[in-house]
C-alpha cells in the first residue's frame, strides 16, 4: 500500500526521491518523508499530508546536499496519519521505510522497552526500526543486523534501509510486499514499482522473498540469508513515462476510462487467431480447459465484481459450475476444493495480499491456479500455474476502470473458448462473438461522446446522501461495481441490490426523491425490470435508467434515460460499465473532490 523509493546517484537525492514519491503517491498519501546522508550523517524530514507539504518543509530548512537516501509515502495502518507516525523511522544510526505489517510487533516492542528503547509513534514500523538499531549495535555491520531482524519478525514487508557508517550504500528486504531494484548508469534505485524510476531507467531486478540487497552507485549484490550471493536476471519495463502521465486529461481516472478501447484490443488481439480463441501461447491447453468441471473465481473489490461477471458467463456459456469468493474470506471458510478444480485469481497489481494468500492456499491443497493480472513479474503472476496478462498498461487512479474492463474481456474469452471446445456453441456463434468483441472499442467511443449528457445527470445526483443501484442477472454484478465506483470517489453512500430483492425489506428506505439508478441490458428480463422500477417509482424514487438501444422503455418508466449501444449480450457488461464509470467520475469532480486519490484508499492493497 505505501510507496517506497531509494536512490544512490550523482544527482541530488532529495530531487530524485521527491520525483519518485510523486509517481507512487497513488499507493498512499497520508504522510510522506525521506532520510538522506548529509555530511555522512543521517538526516530525516517527514510530515503529515501529501508531497507538497514535504516540499514546503524542505524549503524551510537548509538545502539538502546528498546523493543517497530513501523516501516513503504512507497509507496508514498502525497509527493515525501524523508527523510522528510518518516514515522514515529510526535513529542516528539507522533509518528505514516500510510497506506492510509486522504482525508480532507487540512482543518485540515490549522486549525493546525492557532493553531501554523509547517509542514515540504508534506504528509497527518504529518497532522494526528499533530492532534493527539494536542488532546493528550488537553486530556492527548491516548484513548481520538484517539477518537477525529477519529471524525475529513475522508479517509482510518491503523495507529500504540506510546505516550510519555506510553512506554509499542502500539495503533492502521484502516478503509479500513488492520491491524492485532499478539499474542505472552510475546510479541505482529501490522502488515499490517501476513508475517511480522511469525517468532514470527501465531496467530492474525483482527482489524475491528472503533476499537481502546491498546497493551502491555502481554495483548491486543480492544475498540469501546465508550471505550466499544470488545471480539475478535483469528485467526491462515496457512502460514509459508518457504512459504514466495524464496526456492532457484533468485526471488519471478520466484518461484511463478513455484508454479502454485501445487496451481492449491490446488484451484480446494476441488471443484471437483465425477467428478462434487460443491460450496455447500462455501454456493453457485446449485439453486442460475442456476437462474442467468446477471453477473458483477469487478477487477483492473491483476484481471480485469482474469475477461475478465471469461466473455468469462461464455458467451460461460453458456450463461449468462456478463459485465466487471475496479473497479475504476464501481461506478462512475452509473451502472444499477438488483436485480437478481450477482456481482463478483476479488482481490488477498481482500483489493483493488476500488474493496472494488465497492462491497459496489453493496450491497447498494441490489445486491448479490461473491468474488474471496486469503486472508482469508480480507475485501472483510468478506463483500461479498459468497466467493470462490483461496488458492494460499502467493504471494510476486508485479507482480501477480499465483494469476491470479487460478482466471482464479476458473472462468472456475464456467462457466462450470453453463453450466452443465442449460443443456448446457453433463455429458461427463463436465467430459472431469474436466479431462483436472487436466492435466494442467503437461502441465505447460512442458512449464517450455522451459524456456531457452523463455529466448533466451527475449534476442532478451529486448532492445525494444515499443512492440505490438496481439490476438483474449480470446487471446486478454491474450494479455492484457501479456502486463501488461511486462510493470510492464521490463518498455518496450507495448500495446495489438485485432488483427483485428490493421489495423484501429494503424498499422501506425508498422515500420521495430517493435517487435510484436502474440497469436494464438483458432483454429476457426487461419486463421484470420494468415492474421493479415501477415499484420504487410508486414510492417516490427518482430513477435514472441505463438501458440498451432499442429496448423500447417508455418515458414514464424512468425520470431520465441513458441509452447504451447494443451488442452481443455476453458483452453488454463491457459497454454498460463505461457510462457508469463516467457518472461516478463526474459526481466526484462536481463535488470538488480528489478523483485520483480518494480518502483512506490506496491503489495496491498489500496488507491483510
Amino acid at each position: 500500500m505505501c510507496g517506497i523509493v531509494g536512490v544512490i546517484s550523482d544527482k541530488q537525492a532529495s530531487d530524485v526521491l521527491l520525483a519518485g514519491l510523486k509517481q507512487l503517491e497513488y499507493r498512499g498519501y497520508d504522510s510522506v518523508g525521506l532520510s538522506v546522508f548529509e555530511n555522512n550523517q543521517i538526516r530525516t524530514i517527514k510530515t503529515k499530508g501529501r508531497i507538497l507539504a514535504l516540499e514546503l518543509k524542505l524549503l524551510e530548512t537548509s538545502p539538502l546536499d546528498s546523493h543517497c537516501g530513501i523516501g516513503h509515502t504512507r497509507w496508514a495502518t498502525h497509527g493515525e496519519p501524523s508527523d510522528i507516525n510518518s516514515h522514515p523511522h529510526g535513529s542516528d544510526r539507522v533509518s528505514l521505510v516500510h510497506n506492510g505489517i509486522i504482525e508480532n510487533y507487540i512482543p518485540i516492542k515490549e522486549r525493546m522497552i525492557r532493553k531501554g528503547y523509547h517509542f514515540e509513534s504508534e506504528t509497527d514500523t518504529e518497532v522494526l526500526a528499533k530492532l534493527l538499531d539494536y542488532y546493528y549495535v550488537q553486530k556492527g555491520n548491516p548484513l548481520s543486523a538484517i539477518k537477525k531482524v529477519l529471524e525475529k519478525i513475522q508479517g509482510s514487508y518491503a523495507v529500504a534501509m540506510i546505516f550510519a557508517g555506510h553512506p554509499n550504500e542502500l539495503y533492502a528486504i521484502r516478503k509479500d510486499s513488492p520491491l524492485i531494484i532499478g539499474l542505472g548508469q552510475h546510479e541505482n534505485f529501490i522502488a515499490s514499482d517501476i513508475s517511480a524510476i522511469l525517468d532514470y531507467t527501465k531496467d530492474y531486478y525483482l527482489l524475491e522473498e528472503g533476499e537481502i540487497a546491498m546497493i551502491s552507485q555502481d554495483e548491486v549484490h543480492v544475498y540469501d540469508t546465508d550471505f550466499e550471493e544470488i545471480k539475478k536476471v535483469k528485467q526491462t519495463a515496457s512502460w514509459d513515462r508518457q504512459k504514466a502521465e495524464k496526456a492532457g486529461f484533468p485526471h488519471f481516472m478520466l484518461k484511463e476510462i478513455y484508454d479502454q478501447p485501445s487496451v481492449l484490443l491490446q488484451s484480446i488481439n494476441p488471443r484471437i487467431q483465425n477467428n478462434r480463441i487460443s491460450f496455447k501461447a500462455e501454456g493453457v491447453s485446449d485439453a486442460y480447459l475442456k476437462q474442467l468441471t468446477k471453477i473458483h473465481l477469487i478477487g477483492c473489490g473491483t476484481a471480485m465484481h469482474a469475477a461475478l461477471i465471469g461466473k455468469g458467463l462461464l455458467e451460461k456459456r460453458a456450463k461449468i459450475p462456478c463459485e465466487v469468493d471475496v479473497a479475504s474470506e476464501f481461506r478462512y471458510r475452509d473451502p472444499f476444493l477438488n483436485p480437478k478444480d481450477l482456481v482463478i485469481i483476479i488482481s490488477q497489481s498481482g500483489e493483493t495480499a488476500d488474493s496472494l494468500a488465497a492462491l497459496r492456499l489453493a496450491k497447498r491443497k494441490g489445486i491448479k491456479v490461473l491468474a488474471i493480472v496486469n503486472v508482469v513479474g508480480s507475485s501472483i503472476a510468478r506463483e500461479a500455474d498459468y497466467v493470462l496478462f490483461t496488458w492494460a498498461g499502467l493504471e494510476i487512479a486508485v479507482a480501477s476502470t480499465k483494469a476491470y474492463f479487460v478482466q471482464v474481456a479476458v473472462l468472456s474469452l475464456l467462457a466462450n473458448k470453453i463453450a466452443h471446445l465442449k460443443g456448446l456453441i457453433t463455429d458461427s456463434e463463436l465467430e459472431g462473438f469474436i466479431g462483436a468483441l472487436k466492435e466494442i472499442p467503437s461502441l465505447v467511443s460512442k458512449i464517450l461522446e455522451q459524456n456531457e449528457l452523463i455529466q448533466q445527470y451527475a449534476a442532478l445526483y451529486q448532492s445525494a446522501k444515499n443512492l440505490f443501484f438496481l439490476g438483474r442477472g449480470l446487471d446486478y454484478a454491474l450494479a455492484l461495481e457501479a456502486s463501488l465506483k461511486l462510493k470510492e470517489i464521490s463518498y455518496i453512500h450507495s448500495e446495489a441490490y438485485p432488483a427483485g430483492e428490493m421489495k423484501h425489506g429494503t424498499i422501506s428506505l425508498i422515500t420521495n426523491g430517493m435517487p435510484v439508478i436502474a440497469l436494464a441490458t438483458i432483454e429476457a428480463l426487461y419486463e421484470k425490470m420494468i415492474s421493479n422500477i415501477k415499484e420504487v417509482k410508486a414510492r417516490g424514487a427518482d430513477v435514472l435508467l441505463f438501458c440498451r438501444e432499442n429496448a423500447m422503455f417508455t418515458n414514464d418508466v424512468a425520470d431520465h434515460i441513458v441509452v447504451i449501444p447494443n451488442t452481443h449480450e455476453d458483452l453488454m457488461p463491457l459497454v454498460s460499465i463505461v457510462p457508469l464509470q463516467l457518472f461516478a467520475y463526474y459526481c466526484s469532480v462536481l463535488k470538488g473532490l480528489d478523483v485520483d486519490k480518494p480518502r483512506n484508499l490506496a491503489k495496491s492493497v498489500t496488507v491483510e
